[in-house]
């Protein structure tokens, strides 16, 4: 991991870039680093991987944190934050670089370096709700669970995680996994992790304590996202028999999903399959740096 001190200012910023952001757009990492560097005593850390990225993170002493990288840098660098129990007394930036970038300007951040940066340097804290699932795992904006397909069942399909090997400039890898794959002998199959049968899902959604469906009534999809002060808007969509069928909704600050293993996705991220999961809306619980008098998105 390389580190570069620049002339120290009054404030003192610690500036994480992701390795993937270097290597699928290093312009606007370049820019970042130049706006950021004219504006305040910075350190620079560019980490390999992500063990690297969390001892900069963890090693940050009295210097704000900048990430500088897409929406999985974010979330990574908040989930950091979290499991050491540090977000409440940590105002966290980012200047959005890769791809994947609608969480952040969900949020409210600038997409664009030069603007990002200065939003770093002039912009505020805004402190925001966090949903908490019962592993210890955090959702910033939207929880998702999508009706299942074949390929979904099998772990393989659109929903699936992504591979974080698969990045651009690397398609060697994806010739010598297929080689690998084709090398190894038959009679040992893999063994997966139990998927359901594809279809709709029957689910037992509880919100608050009061059960919003029941595992009798399929539905497509389930949706959850903070809208409030300490507050998630739930949705279910059951499925539809003939004429459309009309959305179940509810608010709470405590969701649990039960029933049939089911996958998830929060934010860009999927997990499971699992049986049970419960999330908790944490009121403000981390703070992100927005330029003033911006909104988030849909507010």
């Amino acid at each position: 991991m390389a580190e570069v001190a620049t002339s120290a200012t009054s404030e003192q910023l610690l500036v994480v870039v992701d390795p993937v952001a270097r290597r699928s757009d290093g312009e606007s990492v370049r820019i970042a680093k130049d706006v950021l560097g004219a504006g305040a005593g910075m350190k620079l850390c560019l980490p390999d991987g992500p063990e690297e990225f969390a001892r900069a993170l963890a090693r940050r002493g009295s210097r704000r944190p900048v990430v500088v990288g897409d929406d999985r840098a974010l979330i990574r660098a908040v989930a950091l934050l979290h499991r050491h129990r540090e977000l409440a007394g940590c105002a966290l930036s980012v200047v959005p670089v890769g791809g994947a970038l609608s969480l952040a300007r969900s949020l409210g951040v600038p997409t664009g370096p030069v603007a990002a940066a200065r939003a770093v340097l002039d912009g505020v804290e805004r402190r925001m709700d966090l949903m908490v699932d019962d592993s210890d795992g955090v959702v910033l904006g939207a929880l998702r669970i999508p009706p299942l397909r074949p390929s979904q069942a099998a772990g393989a399909g659109p929903e699936a995680a992504p591979d974080p090997d698969d990045v651009p400039g690397r398609p060697w890898l994806r010739t010598c996994q297929s080689l690998v794959r084709t090398l190894v002998p038959p009679g040992r199959p893999s063994r997966p992790a139990a998927a359901p049968e594809p279809g709709p899902s029957r689910l037992r959604v509880e919100v608050d304590g009061e059960t919003l469906v029941d595992l009798h009534q399929p539905v497509e999809a389930v949706s959850v996202s903070p809208v409030a002060s300490g507050v998630a808007s739930v949705e279910v969509r059951p499925v539809s028999v003939g004429a459309e069928a009309s959305p179940l909704l509810a608010r709470g600050r405590t969701v649990t999903v039960s029933g049939a293993h089911f996958r998830y996705r929060a934010d860009t991220v999927v997990s499971g399959p699992v049986r049970t999961r419960t999330w908790v809306v944490r009121e403000g619980a981390w703070g992100l740096t927005v330029p003033a008098g911006s909104e988030p998105a849909g507010s």
